[in-house]
């Protein structure tokens, strides 16, 4: 089976994230389950890589949490969705957190559907691409 590696990263703290990251974590959770089924037929399996930043990391670079890409690519290239910010909550502070804009539409969590969306076009794509 060809994998379809995932990668999301996101601020912990004290075992702790954010509600927009730990909502994100469920969907993300949620997508690989449905795009298990979803990529078989295509002989291809989704790989799911969790990493946590720290806070040094995230106070350098706020916008670095609540990342995913897919494919090796920014989740947010394979949607043509922008990416902004928010101010965010609990073990953010009042950090300026990721958001992505969408067909006019900004989501704080990413939700499962904008995920599958997204993984199945890099699939697609993947899977029209000769073998290296």
């Amino acid at each position: 089976m060809k994998r379809l590696p995932i990668v999301w990263q996101r601020l912990v703290t004290n075992g702790e994230t954010c509600p927009r990251c730990a909502d994100t974590g469920d969907a993300i959770h949620k997508a690989t389950q449905a795009l298990t089924a979803a990529l078989a037929p295509l002989g291809m399996v989704p790989e799911l890589e969790m990493r946590e930043l720290d806070e040094a990391h995230f106070k350098a670079e706020p916008s670095a949490s609540n990342r995913i890409w897919i494919a090796g690519k920014p989740m947010e290239d394979w949607l043509q969705a922008s990416v902004g910010s928010s101010p965010c909550c609990s073990v953010c502070g009042d950090s300026e957190c990721r958001t992505m804009a969408v067909d006019g539409q900004t989501f704080e969590a990413i939700p499962q559907e904008l995920l599958v969306k997204a993984a199945l076009i890099a699939a697609l794509t993947l899977h029209s691409q000769p073998d290296r």
